[in-house]
């Protein structure tokens, strides 16, 4: 296992950025003496070379996209290489463990903090030491060192940030894993059950640098929530400045850390963060209280008012469709959207966006899900559910298909949203709103030009 290409890890895809569930277990890894290869699937075709090579391949499903496309990346590495052992890793991994095991025929599927568990897999099958298939969820601090992206695409394949038009590379790092959350709609406190932990400032300074060496100008903190930690966050937003002062940033942060913390926003601001990413998902309370998300519709205006009293960008995300979203509350939410100055500041692509609901998810658990939910689409890692008004899933299903297609077009943002609020008002059997007219020099929150999340 010692020798250049023994073990292969692969991304398959990680919300547009470079993928630092590769680069560190290959740090992890190369600390131990091996010499991984690595490959990205989401930039890159998968060498057969270095698959048929490889005496390990470790396939990295961090999201529900990822999980599927690595089945395929799966299926593939089997008919090149039928000897390799199989390892899934991640937060889907994990909650599609039985499935990946008996039907993808992993050797091991494992989730949380997974590098020095990998490192001890790859030791016995270095040792030969025969193993039943097995699944591990690692909550155990650990050792970082800075990741290794030397072997990893061009920063360049992956999302830039549009800042005014001009396209900039950025770097992707974390300053910290896991979150202190239950929020029931999110795939990590399945996991790791209201544990995170932090990164050593000066290790994520180090990755940092290294992406700034390559090109970056901004930094993209990948937190699940940057604010769990905010003295932490803070140390770490000041080192970046401190040291690189015309580099700048966005983080992620719940609406409720956004309102406990908004004393810190403007330091934040002015160690450079541009926009922050929060996960408003509705403003609807009863499907926030669903969701246990922790905050109220309120909050959110709140949160808004906070941020831009701060000189930061709030760039809400959203789930759209819930089997508790009304027709009225859709149609209210877009009328905020537009009343608030958002429709530049949310991504097209979650218009559309329907509550996933995967094996393991904490809202299997929830008495206001049962009434909706259906069978298990084990093969596409979700359960299915149905709305109680027709109209809704409909709507959904137009919604989707037209946002992809005027995704393809590159089409607006501002017509895509006069399109989506048409369709909701025709599906309420109200006529068609006028088209406002576009000002041709119109402000535009920075951003990433990858519009994807889940």
């Amino acid at each position: 296992m010692r020798r250049p290409g023994d073990i292969l890890l692969i991304a398959c895809y990680e919300m547009g950025h470079q993928p630092l569930a590769v680069a560190w277990p290959t740090a992890f890894l190369e600390r131990a003496g091996y010499a991984p290869a690595v490959l990205d699937v989401s930039v890159e075709p998968l060498d057969g070379e270095k698959v048929r090579r490889a005496r390990l391949v470790a396939i990295s499903v961090p999201m529900h996209t990822a999980l599927r496309l690595g089945v395929r990346v799966a299926a593939r590495v089997r008919e090149l290489n039928p000897t390799a052992t199989l390892v899934f890793y991640g937060l889907y991994a994990a909650l599609n463990a039985d499935y990946l095991l008996r039907e993808v025929g992993a050797a091991a599927v494992l989730a949380g903090e997974v590098e020095r568990e990998l490192v001890e897999l790859v030791g016995r099958c270095e040792a030969r030491a025969a193993a039943p298939a097995h699944r591990a969820t690692v909550l155990a601090r650990l050792e970082f060192p800075a990741p290794s992206r030397a072997a990893l695409p061009a920063l360049k394949k992956y999302a830039h940030l549009d800042r005014g038009g001009s396209m900039e590379l950025v770097a992707y790092v974390e300053a910290s894993r896991g979150c202190k959350h239950a929020c029931r709609h999110c795939p990590i406190p399945p996991v790791y059950g209201g544990r995170f932990f932090v990164v050593p400032v000066d290790i994520v300074m180090a990755d940092v640098r290294q992406q700034v060496a390559a090109g970056a100008t901004h930094v993209s903190f990948g937190d699940p929530d940057f604010l769990n930690g905010p003295g932490h966050a803070l140390a770490v937003a000041r080192a970046l400045h401190a040291e690189l002062p015309a580099v700048t940033f966005d983080f992620t942060a719940k609406i409720e850390h956004l309102l406990r913390h908004r004393e810190r926003l403007v330091e934040l601001a002015a160690l450079g963060c541009l926009f922050v990413v929060s996960a408003a998902e509705s403003l609807d309370d009863h499907v926030l209280d669903v969701l246990d998300k922790g905050h109220t519709g309120a909050d959110v205006v709140e949160a808004l008012r906070a941020t831009r009293a701060a000189g930061i960008t709030l760039r809400p995300t959203w789930v759209a469709f819930t089997p508790w979203t009304t027709l009225d509350g859709y149609r209210t939410w877009l009328d905020f959207i537009d009343v608030e100055g958002l429709v530049d500041a949310v991504d097209p692509v979650q218009y559309g966006l329907r509550l996933l609901i995967p094996p393991g998810s904490l809202l299997l658990q929830h008495a206001a899900t049962r009434p909706h939910l259906g069978r298990l689409v084990a093969d596409a890692f979700y359960y299915e559910w149905t709305h109680p008004d027709p109209r809704m899933d409909a709507l959904q299903q137009a919604i989707s298909a037209d946002v992809a297609s005027a995704a393809d077009r590159r089409q607006d943002a501002a017509l895509t949203f006069h399109r989506v609020r048409a369709l909701a008002d025709e599906a309420a059997g109200l006529p068609p709103r006028a088209m406002p007219a576009l000002a041709p020099d119109r402000h535009r929150a920075p951003r990433l030009t990858e519009p994807w999340f889940c």
